[in-house]
């Protein structure tokens, strides 16, 4: 008995020994060419104290970016019930045409920055079955009115959905294959559509099982951790080749391509940016740090990514002094 015990504890560290060289030893093959984009929300330019409008157009015509994902904060477009103002995003989407760039739109209740889900005050007290009615009406009127916009290269509906993060009433993973069928219905799957995952928490596998088309997961490398209360790296456990391996596992298994949605190039403080000192964001944000999660992204082999911090490049530029992160950002897309 002794000898099967120890015949079956041998096979099983062997397996886990290769699954660990398998997912985290060795070198990706390099991406060809770097689809580069960024992420763009209304509502944290506005937070930052800059105009919405100028940091968007800088965007894209001085650093020259093509590939954008604009979050689409559902309290921000409906302000009232049923009166949606598209005055905003219908300015960002002309303008993308103008300059030649491609919009992803992440649509939702749960969109990119904080606090993550965006109701709007006068649907925060409705009970969850009506809340989720008029999400399905907010995304009909969304999609209706940008399906047939040249500008429009993909759907992201909601935001890491399945990451337990932000201040939220609920979670649903029936609804949100609700949501995805009726994207793809109205817009009659002209548009891929992605959803998202966490780069750190998860294994893309949740995502990959809901309908879309693509999975978007996101990347950070150095981040405050609250639980913990100090400041924590990612970099000794999650090397380029995790991220690598897990993209072919989930086309593998699903036929689906794995694309980069937040590549890290703002800081994560603490406190808000507005309230840290320079010194401490650039604990985890300094012009070194950007360049080596630049790196990073390149050594994943991953073909896509989308960077999150366009808006605290520009503030930093604009308001604090710093342009060294904007220049850094040019000279990447001018590569």
């Amino acid at each position: 008995m002794q000898t099967i015990v120890r015949y079956v504890f041998l096979v099983l560290s062997i397996l886990l020994l290769v699954v660990f060289i398998w997912f985290f030893v060795g070198t990706p093959k390099k991406a060809e060419k770097i689809n580069w984009g960024v992420n763009f929300s209304q509502k944290q330019a506005i937070f930052l104290e800059i105009d919405p409008k100028e940091a968007y157009l800088a965007l894209l015509q001085d650093l020259n970016i093509k590939n954008i994902k604009i979050a689409v904060h559902w309290d921000l477009l409906e302000t009232e019930k049923d009166k949606y103002d598209f005055s905003d995003l219908d300015w960002q989407m002309s303008e993308a045409q103008k300059n030649n760039a491609k919009i992803v739109l992440a649509i939702g209740m749960k969109t990119p920055r904080w606090p993550e889900c965006h109701i709007p005050q006068w649907a925060i007290n409705l009970n969850k079955k009506q809340q989720q009615e008029q999400i399905l009406k907010y995304l009909t009127a969304v999609i209706n009115r940008y399906k047939d916009s040249s500008a429009i290269l993909a759907w992201q509906v909601e935001n890491e959905p399945f990451l337990a993060f932000g201040s939220c009433p609920w979670s649903d993973e029936n609804f949100l294959k609700q949501e995805i069928l009726l994207v793809k219905q109205i817009d009659q799957n002209k548009h891929p559509i992605i959803i998202t995952d966490s780069g750190e928490m998860s294994t893309w596998t949740r995502a990959s099982n809901m309908g879309g088309d693509m999975v978007g997961f996101t990347t950070y490398r150095m981040v405050w951790q609250e639980t913990l209360k100090q400041y924590v790296s990612y970099s000794p456990w999650y090397t380029p080749m995790f991220y690598y391996r897990r993209a072919q596992v989930i086309n593998m298994l699903y036929g689906k391509k794995a694309i980069g949605v937040e590549l890290q190039a703002e800081p994560w403080c603490q406190a808000s940016v507005m309230l840290a000192p320079i010194e401490e964001q650039q604990k985890t944000m300094s012009l070194d740090q950007l360049k080596k999660n630049i790196q990073f992204a390149k050594d994943t082999g991953i073909d896509t990514y989308y960077l999150w911090g366009g808006e605290w490049w520009y503030w930093m530029k604009e308001k604090q002094n710093h342009p060294e992160y904007w220049q850094e950002i040019k000279k990447l897309f001018a590569e």
